[in-house]
């Protein structure tokens, strides 16, 4: 199994690239702003061919390039159906800071051609890999996560499956809930219920920042631990 990232734009926003190995068909997770040219570095050092594009949540820093890419490979975009109206109107999910930030620029948001909804633990079966897409609202109203089995592909039999989180949980803190269509309540909600019920052995690969574990976070995460004592 192949799964390799970078970060990318302004944001430092992690995006992914994800297959059964070299020369194959690939999934690639949250195109963010400049992320395009770090896509097709990787598609061609690795011989893929992008099939589908997943998006976390509706935030322009996950979901800027999301058209271009799928448009070049001809490929299916798919999000949860309360962020999909963020794909051609960013600026409805954006904080005053990044809106200033993007004023007087020429940009334009548009729907890529072939947009599929994403629905609470419903099963992807996507480049030959599977996805388990969990709804995780809090951070936005249709953030989701995406498990993908991992030990026996890869050869590692101590890695159960591999998260991408998106913005609900990094190493050490959880995403932000002052933004548009957050709610605290809700992302905590969130991570007891999708979160704290994984195996430790699970690996994150997170939106922002470095990987981590569920056993790492589940000890040493502030958030969770709060979430673990508030159930004593």
């Amino acid at each position: 199994m192949l799964i390799a990232g970078f970060p990318a734009g302004p944001w430092g926003t992690n995006c992914y690239v994800a297959a059964t190995g070299p020369g194959s068909e690939c999934v690639v997770i949250d195109p963010g702003k400049d992320a395009a040219d770090g896509v097709a570095e990787l598609v061609r050092e690795h011989r893929l061919k992008p099939v589908a594009v997943l998006v976390t949540h509706g935030h322009v820093d996950h979901m800027w390039c999301v058209a271009p890419v799928a448009g070049s490979y001809d490929a299916t975009a798919w999000i949860h159906p309360e962020d999909r109206h963020l794909l051609a109107d960013p600026m409805a999910g954006m904080s005053p800071e990044t809106t200033a930030m993007l004023l007087g620029g020429n940009h334009t948001f548009a729907e890529p051609d072939d947009v599929q909804e994403l629905a609470d633990g419903q099963d992807l079966d996507l480049a030959g890999l599977r996805f388990v897409v969990d709804h995780t609202p809090g951070h936005t109203r249709g953030s989701v996560t995406f498990r993908t089995p991992y030990g026996e592909a890869a050869g590692q039999p101590e890695i159960s499956e591999v998260m991408f989180s998106g913005d609900l949980l990094f190493a050490g803190s959880i995403g932000r809930t002052d933004l548009p269509g957050g709610d605290h309540p809700t992302i905590l909600r969130s991570l007891a219920s999708k979160v704290l019920t994984l195996p430790d052995d699970v690996v994150v690969l997170p939106g922002h920042g470095e990987q981590t574990s569920i056993g790492r976070e589940r000890a040493t995460n502030p958030f969770l631990l709060d979430l673990q004592d508030a159930d004593v």
